[in-house]
């Protein structure tokens, strides 16, 4: 009868150490220069790493020393984080489905439409709300001037592996047929009313693409690529977690029928 609840215990207490790591790695995600404008950004890999350590550190007590209520509250609360998972993975394999990435003849990287990404993203992330702030965040970084300090000839840069939002809002649109002086200088563009984008391009460092659509698609497609990378610790996770709820479930059977046996006598 006790074999489930040390189990149950031993499972918890690993969750319990693995939530360290996830709540460091969701500091690190908002740390990253990839998005240090989107500082919320970690906030739901921190809840959901507390939330784990809470509550398996209940599961673990409750498993233990068979303490009834501990392990009923525990089951309540891992079924509401399995949920929680559940629907999160769900919104993540919705919202980066679509992309608005396409890409450039001759050129190692894409360039983005603001329109080819979910509808949720646009409105959550990017929307009027959000973005005066975002983008004095990406005007005070350095993310585009040290693109200076690697690239010299317009071939060197045209092969180079840019970070996503980089290619989005350090560059005009390539449809513009700008002409390269430097990585973030680009002077008489060819077409350059093939897209609005290509008016709203400005060689001022404060200004950029930054007010570009397609700047807003390079931070898009950017958080798309991660959490594409986050969809398989996510499935990883909610697989544990079901396993450990169940064990937890015949763990919490056999301290009642342990109860009620003490109970009879």
């Amino acid at each position: 009868m006790s074999s489930s609840n040390n189990i149950t215990a031993f499972l918890n207490f690993l969750a319990f150490m693995c939530s360290i790591p996830i709540i460091a790695s969701g500091t690190w995600l908002a740390s990253n220069p990839d998005n240090e404008c989107i500082h919320w950004l970690r906030w739901p890999v921190v809840f959901i790493g507390m939330a784990i350590m809470l509550v398996s550190l209940t599961g673990f007590i409750g498993a233990y020393w068979k303490k009834e209520g501990l392990l009923g509250v525990y089951l309540v609360c891992m079924a509401l984080l399995i949920v929680l998972l559940l629907v999160l993975l769900v919104l993540a394999f919705v919202v980066t489905g679509p992309t608005g990435a396409y890409m450039v003849p001759g050129r190692a990287y894409s360039d983005y439409r603001l329109e080819g990404f979910s509808y949720w993203l646009r409105d959550h992330i990017v929307g009027p709300d959000n973005w005066g702030n975002i983008r004095a965040c990406l005007a005070d970084s350095a993310i585009c001037s040290k693109l200076n300090n690697h690239y010299v000839t317009a071939e060197q840069f045209f092969a180079a592996d840019l970070i996503i939002f980089q290619s989005g809002c350090c560059k005009p649109p390539t449809i513009c047929g700008y002409q390269y002086m430097n990585p973030t200088l680009w002077i008489n563009p060819t077409n350059a009313v093939v897209d609005v984008d290509c008016s709203i391009w400005n060689n001022d460092p404060n200004q950029l693409c930054y007010d570009c659509d397609s700047c807003k698609g390079g931070l898009l497609g950017n958080l798309r690529k991660e959490w594409k990378k986050s969809n398989l610790i996510l499935i990883i996770t909610l697989v544990i977690l079901i396993s450990v709820y169940l064990i937890g479930c015949c763990a919490y059977r056999n301290t009642l029928t342990k109860s009620n046996s003490k109970g009879k006598k």
